[in-house]
Parts: C-alpha cells; structure tokens; sequence
C-alpha cells in the first residue's frame, strides 16, 4: 500500500479472475485506504477495463464513489473517498 493506494496489477487474468481480485481487495481495504489502484494494460486490458467500468460503477458498489483513468491508459482507479 502506497500512503492509502492500494495497487494490484491484473494482467493476464481473464475479467471475471480480474473482478474477484478486486472485489477482495475491496473488501479487505482498511479504512485508510481512499484508491485502489488497478493495472489492466491497455492493448490486452481494455476487457478488464471494460468489466470494471460495468461492475463498479453507476452506484452498483457503495464503497466506490468513483473511477477514473489512471496516468495511463492502462490504468483505472477506483476512488473509495476523496484525500
């Protein structure tokens, strides 16, 4: 954990390995946490990043206020609460 980021990298896995990794990592944050985040890669990520942007957002998880893009295209961060 990076100072309340927590970071996972989910390459190579398929959406639905990617999704259980991350839901644990929600689960697990502490309340210190206020980001997650994931590292999908952008040539063969973009399923996964897809698959996130369906399953955290638009209110379906209530510890997820809101995702953004990372410093990279292959990046997405779910924002837990605001520093």
């Amino acid at each position: 954990m990076l100072n309340g980021i927590i970071e996972i990298d989910v390459h190579g896995k398929n959406v639905e390995a990617a999704i259980e990794e991350i839901r644990k990592c929600l689960d697990n944050a502490k309340p210190g946490v206020y980001r997650i985040r994931i590292i999908h890669g952008y040539h063969g990520g973009i399923r996964i990043r897809d698959g996130i942007r369906d399953e955290f957002s638009y209110g379906r998880e209530p510890k997820v206020k809101r995702i953004t893009m990372g410093n990279n295209q292959g990046i997405t961060e779910l924002v837990l609460r605001e520093f």
